[in-house]
């Protein structure tokens, strides 16, 4: 620990701070220095230059010229369909089918040669018997409308006109009442009781009082002193001494005696007093792009 200052725990968080190797190089910022000093020292690959297409297989890979398909045979489409088409002859069970004879043409307009009916017999200019037209009848009659709007117009309407009915105020009341009126003349007893039904005891209850209880006592109430207490004279105010006292002021005794230190005051003297160490503190850390730099 140096005789003035902080410790390098303290300070840095370490131990001891180790001395710094120099030779007395300057220092050059990271702008001015080299990111990869072996590139430029050395002999450098070189390559041979960029060549000129030609028709010469220079500048390929391959020394000489390969072709797609080797010793593949000469293929003629012409000949192919007609070997195709004479597979296919082959599948037909007998010759192929030809008309007996040849379109018939027609000699003009309305004749009838060449057609599968034949021509058609002459129509008979006689009527056929009909039955007699019956009218449908006349449509069915309707009044005349009728005037008015419908909201307050009796009769207006197809429907007839809707008859009158009473209708009380408590009838939803009545009818319920008439109901249960009717079930309970449906029954012949009371309810069901069960004599199982659970009490406090087993016996009856012997701390149970049934006789009126006594009226309450009345008690004294305390008469209250309306009249205020007032003493005889005022209280005196103190005025930097004791004239509102009982007693007089004590008269100044010097001590006799020095004062006595205490049993601690001279235990912390001599024993020296436990300090505990700082905690962790910040050391200097090299970043991460001159650690992948170093990798």
């Amino acid at each position: 620990m140096p005789p003035e200052g902080k410790s390098d725990m303290e300070r840095i968080g370490i131990f001891k701070e180790m001395g710094y190797i120099s030779i007395g190089d300057k220092y050059t910022p990271l702008l001015y220095r080299q990111f990869n000093d072996s590139a430029y020292k050395n002999k450098q690959m070189l390559s041979g230059g960029a060549k000129s297409k030609s028709a010469l297989p220079a500048g390929y890979f391959d020394t000489q010229f390969k072709r797609i398909f080797e010793r593949e045979a000469l293929t003629d489409p012409v000949k192919i369909e007609r070997q195709y088409r004479i597979q296919q002859t082959k599948k037909n069970i007998g010759k192929a089918f030809l008309p007996s004879n040849g379109e018939k043409k027609t000699c003009g307009v309305g004749s009838y040669y060449g057609t599968f009916g034949g021509p058609v017999q002459a129509m008979s200019a006689l009527q056929n018997p009909r039955k007699l037209n019956k009218s449908p009848g006349k449509n069915f009659y309707t009044n005349p409308p009728k005037k008015g709007s419908g909201y307050g117009y009796p009769d207006i309407t197809l429907s007839k006109t809707v008859s009158h009915s009473s209708d009380p105020y408590d009838r939803a009341k009545e009818m319920l009442k008439r109901e249960i009126m009717a079930h309970k003349s449906m029954l012949k007893g009371g309810a069901f009781r069960l004599n199982l039904h659970p009490v406090e005891c087993f016996d009856s209850n012997p701390y149970k009082f049934d006789k009126p209880l006594p009226p309450p006592k009345k008690t004294e109430e305390k008469k209250h002193i309306t009249v205020p207490f007032k003493p005889s004279s005022p209280s005196k105010k103190t005025g930097g001494m004791k004239a509102g006292t009982f007693h007089s002021y004590p008269t100044y005794s010097a001590e006799p005696y020095g004062t006595k230190k205490t049993k601690s005051a001279m235990m912390n003297k001599e024993i020296k007093i436990f300090h505990p160490s700082p905690g962790p503190k910040s050391t200097p850390v090299k970043s991460i792009i001159s650690l992948n730099v170093n990798k």
